[in-house]
């Protein structure tokens, strides 16, 4: 880059910080006024000019950038595969996939093989499940972690069980320690979703690092973002490099974009029913997609990462300000707890209406929005209710009580670092002020 070129770079750095000072200024909040939002971005003038600097460049596809972000992620985690992608829904599909590739040889999924997971999930931690022609094994939840009842996974096993698939649920882990004894007596793979509890440990080590694949999601809602992003973490180089593969476009090549001859044979392979010598970059060993991540996208994921203790530091504040807050509503509602010996980078605050309150959630949530104060259900409720999930073929152990409870009787709240001290404040009183009798003040 010329001395003048660096000039002008840093010029219009400057100015979008400057830009960001006068547009982004924060704004005070005004109860009953201003919203109190479950999830949102959060972000400083560092962020936007490192999307810009990525921008100038003009490098349209994954880079340098990407480059650093990888190697960013790997270290925050201690793994040796950090592979972006263009979502966390991305992330959680080239994961399944992945263990059905033909490099596994015997360890292969294939169509039918069951997997474990749980109906009160986001339903992309089961679709690729559906997607890749696997029996989805449904099991029960446990209250008020909200995670899978462990109890159940022995009930769950049959002879075709060859993975577990589940997440962390609005960033509590899940028991690891008996997933992971489970997953080991019987020879099964384990996915950890870890797109809400980005920074959560178990026994102080930080989950995805105990399954063979974890995955992160960067959607504005999460720990950080990058709008719209994800990453599948990997111990094992074998699994990265079919992620990789069926990220990009399921070529054998592994060559980064604009680069060639990494293996330094391009034209010396043989590979399937091809010619000896066939290029490298237009051989393909896996029925693949593109959903690699831009540049732009992850020069943001740069910047945000550095952010991210003090981002989890706040969402726990939030959490406990919530919960200290609620606790003499507990003849109400049952309030949220970490797994035993976790320490959960929260995603929301759930709250259940107990059955015997004298209002129902679909009250307690009008009640709220009304008052701006924004709320959402632990996503799909029961997805075995959900239509899409109606001709899916799937195996159910149990009655998954929990699961329907879950969806009849539990909402969420925000603990995002965007929330003020005042915004949690203004809930909590919000939650105090409930109708119990007369319905008519509901609106007012």
């Amino acid at each position: 880059m010329t001395s003048q070129a660096g000039i002008l770079r840093k010029r219009i750095l400057d100015l979008v910080a400057e830009y960001h000072q006068l547009v982004h200024a924060s704004k005070a909040f005004v109860p009953g006024e201003s919203a109190v939002p479950v999830a949102g971005r959060v972000f400083g003038a560092e962020d936007i000019q490192s999307l810009v600097d990525s921008s100038l460049d003009f490098w349209l596809t994954t880079g340098r950038f990407a480059e650093e972000f990888e190697l960013r992620l790997a270290e925050s985690f201690g793994v040796r595969g950090a592979t972006l992608v263009n979502s966390g829904s991305s992330a959680n599909l080239l994961a399944v996939s992945a263990l059905t590739s033909p490099k596994l040889g015997s360890r292969r999924l294939v169509a039918g093989d069951e997997v474990i997971t749980v109906a009160a999930a986001f339903p992309t931690t089961v679709n690729p499940i559906v997607q890749n022609g696997l029996v989805p094994v449904f099991v029960d939840v446990s209250l008020p972690t909200y995670n899978i009842d462990v109890e159940m996974l022995e009930t769950a096993k049959s002879d075709r069980t060859r993975a577990v698939v589940v997440a962390h649920t609005l960033g509590n882990p899940f028991d690891v320690a008996a997933v992971v004894e489970f997953v080991r007596k019987h020879d099964l793979w384990l996915i950890e979703d870890c797109c809400d509890a980005f920074g959560a440990t178990f026994d102080g080590k930080k989950v995805g690092t105990f399954g063979d694949l974890a995955t992160l999601s960067f959607y504005p809602a999460h720990q950080i973002t990058t709008g719209e992003g994800g990453c599948v973490l990997t111990e094992k180089p074998l699994l990265k490099t079919i992620v990789e593969s069926l990220r990009d476009w399921g070529r054998d090549c592994w060559c980064d974009p604009g680069k060639e001859n990494t293996c330094g044979k391009r034209f010396d392979w043989q590979l399937g029913g091809l010619p000896r010598g066939y290029d490298h970059k237009y051989t393909y060993s896996h029925l693949g997609y593109n959903l690699k991540m831009t540049d732009m996208q992850a020069a943001i994921g740069v910047s945000q990462i550095k952010k991210l203790p003090e981002f989890i530091a706040k969402r726990r504040a939030n959490f406990q300000l919530l919960r200290a807050g609620l606790k003499d509503l507990e003849n109400l509602f049952i309030l949220p707890e970490a797994t035993p010996k976790s320490e959960p980078s929260w995603f929301g605050f759930p709250l259940a209406v107990r059955r015997e309150a004298p209002f129902s959630r679909n009250r307690v949530v009008a009640f709220l929005e009304n008052r701006k104060i924004a709320t959402r259900l632990l996503f799909g409720g029961n997805l075995l209710r959900q239509p899409a999930y109606r001709d899916v073929k799937h195996r159910v152990v149990g009655s998954l009580a929990n699961t329907d409870f879950i969806m009849n009787q539990v909402f969420w709240v925000g603990v995002y670092p965007g929330l003020t001290a005042e915004m949690i404040a203004y809930l909590v009183d919000a939650l105090h002020r409930m109708p119990i009798g007369d319905w008519t003040t509901l609106w007012a």
